[in-house]
């Protein structure tokens, strides 16, 4: 099997600084940081955000996860909390993101795709060249409470590696990842970075033990 360089590493639910600089010491180049969601696992305030944040050092990359779709509400949040990458979860109305590239010049735009089909590569090629990256997970927006994340389920990593190929722009995958699959994914998607949060947090809190597995997985890809 052709060599596949082993991806970056997002850790995603922080819930506190010692939490942070775990998943940072074990290998984590970017941090996820859950606010308000109608559903899933990790949230905190943004007033603990925004502590989180600047306690986390650079070049590691902080991400706003988001369910906000207006532009005042995101660049507000944005704002509060200091992250340097907006991570949008949920579907924005056309020229929302040009709008928040005016608005916060500096700060990433990366857009969730939640992989159900070949649909999905579609939105994912209209998209791209409005963000500077995709995140391809498996949530449900159809269903009576949307499900933007933190589902714990995977999706069919044969349409998310087309969608890689297809894309100009780095591709970061989730959805149901965890030591034990990591590779697996890896070689099937060839992603720029993977994207963890419930595989490492079986009791709630993030597991060290399942974390170093993970990361170790990762570089063994």
């Amino acid at each position: 099997m052709e060599p596949v360089a082993a991806p970056r590493i997002k850790i995603c639910c922080m819930q506190s600084v010692d939490e942070a600089w775990v998943a940072i010491r074990a290998g984590a180049s970017a941090l996820g940081f859950v606010a308000h969601m109608p559903s899933g696992p990790g949230i905190i305030s943004e007033e603990l955000i925004a502590e989180i944040v600047r306690r986390v050092p650079p070049p590691i990359a902080t991400f706003l996860l988001t369910c906000r779709r207006d532009v005042d509400g995101i660049e507000a949040q944005q704002r509060q909390t200091g992250a340097n990458t907006l991570q949008l979860c949920d579907r924005l109305e056309p020229g929302t993101h040009r709008k928040l590239r005016a608005r916060l010049p500096g700060v990433a735009i990366v857009q969730v795709i939640h992989v159900v089909g070949e649909e999905s590569r579609t939105e994912a090629v209209d998209l791209a060249p409005k963000v500077d990256a995709i995140l391809l997970d498996t949530g449900n927006l159809r269903s009576e409470v949307r499900e933007l994340g933190g589902t714990g389920r995977l999706h069919d990593w044969k349409i998310s590696a087309r969608i890689r190929a297809a894309v100009p722009v780095p591709v970061f995958l989730a959805g149901g990842l965890r030591p034990e699959n990591v590779t697996d994914a890896i070689h099937a998607v060839r992603p720029f970075a993977v994207d963890v949060c419930s595989g490492l947090r079986p009791n709630g809190s993030l597991d060290e033990e399942r974390l170093r597995a993970f990361c170790g997985a990762v570089a063994a890809a």
